[in-house]
């Protein structure tokens, strides 16, 4: 009878950690340009905020969408990051918030019409990298 209950516990100790041990698990850094080429994939895709949008009608309670178009900007755009704001944010803050900002954000890549997309659900998915230092030449 012991080593059934030994046995028993381990099984849920392996349970429970496979889960964690998934999720730990780094995720593949993508070009924007790039990211058509990974979609159904879960991925990091960094790059410079070219354009930005906020959609006038929320989404229940997740709030108004904010599309932010990374490296090439609307007329031609190649990839777009959705965030959610439940606040009601002005364009010109939007603008000095992430315009020409390195961003990254991370989650499942799809394609919405012609544009592979990730949309942030989690603030945790999305970060504004740091401003780097000008080189010294």
């Amino acid at each position: 009878m012991r080593p059934m209950k030994n046995l028993a516990v381990l099984v849920c100790v392996a349970g429970l950690l496979s889960p964690a041990y998934s999720q730990s698990k780094a995720t593949a850094q993508v070009a924007p340009a790039d990211a058509a080429n990974h979609i159904g994939q879960t991925a990091t895709v960094c790059g410079t905020v070219v354009g930005e949008h906020m959609s006038r009608y929320g989404v229940g309670d997740r709030g108004r969408p904010i599309t932010l178009d990374l490296d090439k900007p609307e007329s031609n755009p190649v990839f777009h990051a959705v965030l959610f704001s439940k606040t009601n944010v002005m364009p010109d803050q939007l603008k000095a918030t992430y315009e020409g900002k390195q961003v990254c954000v991370t989650g499942k890549i799809t394609q919405v019409g012609t544009v592979a997309t990730i949309m942030a659900s989690d603030p945790s998915q999305f970060q504004i990298q740091a401003a780097k230092a000008a080189n010294k030449q």
